[in-house]
């Protein structure tokens, strides 16, 4: 029981301390394949410890959402690790208080209250910011919502544990139709929810502004939760990719010390080439216009579709 509770622990800190490590190989590696040096991969920790000591900056009209939504946000990713596999392949004490739809609503839950504190802000980016993230919401929660139908119906079960030990014993099904469709429609909304989509940009131009547009009146620590916030989401989505549908292989089965610190050098790997083929992606597409953005999200339904009629066939 104590080896359990110390590996549901491991879990959250493994989501908190290796999110942002993740957001620096990105960066690093985005800017290197553009043929630039790139950041440090250790840069967004110290984005982080410099945020955390400047000062606080609230704007006049802002109300008690705009205090909440950080925290919120930060408190339902901290949660979400606790509900799916990070590290060990079976469920930890607590992983019984919802199952992977259950997860996506908690995700959800995070992004709405960014988004009310965007308009409580009063300033227009931050309109502008959550008027777009509605926009590809949109199309990227049903889709979601759909792959994990298309989920339960392969396995049966809505747990994220069944799904991994139903992959890992029959390979018949990991590589039969249903689950190829998952993966691909789950890619794409990987590259959605993550900012990585091609009509999507991390700086201050107006024109491409989405997630900067939504946190731009933040500063000092009520920034750095939400930007914590955003790598630990990006850290889960990666999680549920690889250890639930992509690469399900490499977490802990008895929840030992050597099999946890074995599954985080799994995480890094797995996590490493995922991040490599989005930065293979975004790198080689071309940046779309704004009003494009429901061509890859619609490709990704109808992806998720085929995954539940190829279910019903087979």
């Amino acid at each position: 029981m104590l080896r359990d509770v110390a590996a549901q622990i491991a879990q959250v800190l493994a989501a908190l301390l290796l999110s942002p490590l993740l957001q620096g190989f990105i960066l690093r590696y985005e800017e290197r394949a553009q043929r630039s040096r790139g950041p440090s991969l250790l840069q967004p920790y110290r984005d982080l410890h410099k945020l955390f000591r400047k000062q606080l900056v609230v704007p006049a009209t802002a109300s008690w959402i705009f205090w909440a939504a950080p925290v919120v946000a930060f408190t339902a990713m901290l949660t979400v690790p606790i509900l799916i596999p990070v590290l060990t392949n079976y469920p930890l004490p607590l992983s019984d208080m919802g199952d992977i739809l259950g997860g996506g609503l908690i995700l959800t839950l995070g992004t709405f209250f960014v988004n009310l504190a965007a308009l409580d802000s009063g300033s227009a980016y931050g309109g502008i910011g959550a008027s777009r993230t509605v926009m590809i919401t949109i199309l990227a929660e049903p889709t979601l919502i759909l792959v994990f139908v298309g989920i339960t119906l392969m396995a049966h079960a809505m747990l994220p544990f069944v799904v991994n030990h139903l992959l890992v014993a029959q390979p018949a099904i990991y590589w039969g139709p249903t689950h190829l469709f998952l993966v691909a429609a789950f890619f794409v909304l990987l590259l959605a929810e993550t900012d990585r989509l091609p009509i999507h940009s991390s700086t201050h131009i107006e024109v491409y502004m989405i997630e900067e547009a939504r946190v731009l009146e933040y500063s000092g620590p009520l920034l750095a939760l939400l930007k914590w916030s955003g790598m630990m989401k990006q850290f889960i989505l990666y999680t549920i990719f690889c250890h639930v549908l992509l690469l399900p292989w490499g977490l802990s089965k008895l929840g030992t010390a050597d099999g946890l610190v074995g599954a985080v050098l799994a995480i890094l790997i797995k996590f490493g080439i995922v991040a490599c083929a989005v930065i293979a992606v975004e790198t080689a597409q071309s940046r779309l216009r704004f009003y494009r953005y429901q061509e890859p999200l619609a490709a990704a339904f109808m992806l998720a579709v085929l995954a539940i009629v190829a279910n019903q066939i087979r």
